[in-house]
């Protein structure tokens, strides 16, 4: 049946010859050398394997060394190596990514940004974390109108309004507007760049840097036509949204100040 006699020399004997040993790993078909059961291992832990032959007999076997044949030729079985616990998987943002997400029911609080290429950046990497947290985003179309948005919403605890705002520099207009804002729910946070476009790092899209635009040229259009692309604002902020993916691609100006208005809005009243 076999080739040469595999009962030759003191093969069961552990420690001479070259027995292999074999990781008893499911579906593997093995001859038990003592009784000439065959059968496929359905489980094995530390001390025995289980086999199945092919008519659904099972039988439980110690792992004693050299006790079974693979090809006819003696082995040891040895327990699997236990797999690697996968790494949990991530959300852009950088969170622990919560599998199968039914959003929560929004909350009373919001988020507002202040346009739309702002809220689509925002959406993009912390989209994830906003739904698992219930909050909705919205955008001012400009910060001016902010102390009246303000009145408007009405904010108190429970219901408190993040605001995060382009360019919030000492002694800008932004920073004048923001300065205004008293309620204690309402918190105003910004970043130091001109336009959101500016919260991309640079290297994403494969620039040196972003370009210096003279004052009284439309900033958008300065870059544009400083970086010589030859497209509409919108094109150039879609190849800008198309090249982030990850919270990497983003300045640090811009993380911290989004991660705070979240923390803000979720904090327990």
């Amino acid at each position: 049946m076999y080739e040469g006699d595999v009962l030759a020399g003191n093969w069961r004997r552990p420690g001479k010859g070259k027995i292999p040993k074999v990781p008893a790993e499911p579906d593997l078909v093995v001859e038990d050398a003592d009784s000439g059961f065959c059968g496929a291992v359905v489980a094995c832990d530390k001390e025995a394997v289980t086999l199945e032959d092919r008519f659904g007999k099972r039988r439980l076997f110690p792992l004693a060394p050299a006790a079974f044949l693979l090809d006819g030729r003696p082995v040891t079985l040895v327990r699997p190596a236990a797999a690697p616990a996968a790494a949990p998987r991530r959300s852009a943002s950088g969170s622990i990514a919560v599998e199968g997400l039914r959003a929560r029911v929004a909350r009373q609080s919001r988020i507002y940004v202040e346009g739309v290429h702002d809220a689509a950046l925002v959406e993009k990497i912390w989209g994830h974390d906003l739904r698992v947290e219930g909050v909705v985003v919205e955008y001012l179309e400009g910060v001016d109108d902010l102390p009246a948005i303000v009145e408007e919403f009405g904010p108190e605890p429970g219901r408190r309004l993040g605001v995060l705002v382009d360019h919030l520099v000492p002694g800008s207009k932004e920073s004048r507007i923001a300065a205004a804002i008293t309620s204690p729910d309402v918190l105003v946070v910004g970043h130091p760049f001109i336009d959101i476009w500016q919260a991309v790092k640079p290297s994403v899209l494969r620039i040196p840097a972003w370009p210096d635009v003279p004052r009284g040229v439309p900033w958008k259009e300065g870059v544009i036509a400083a970086l010589g692309w030859r497209m509409e604002p919108a094109q150039a902020w879609r190849r800008i949204l198309g090249a982030v993916s990850t919270y990497t691609d983003l300045e640090p100006e811009l993380l911290g100040r989004v991660e705070e208005l979240i923390d803000f809005v979720t904090e327990a009243p």
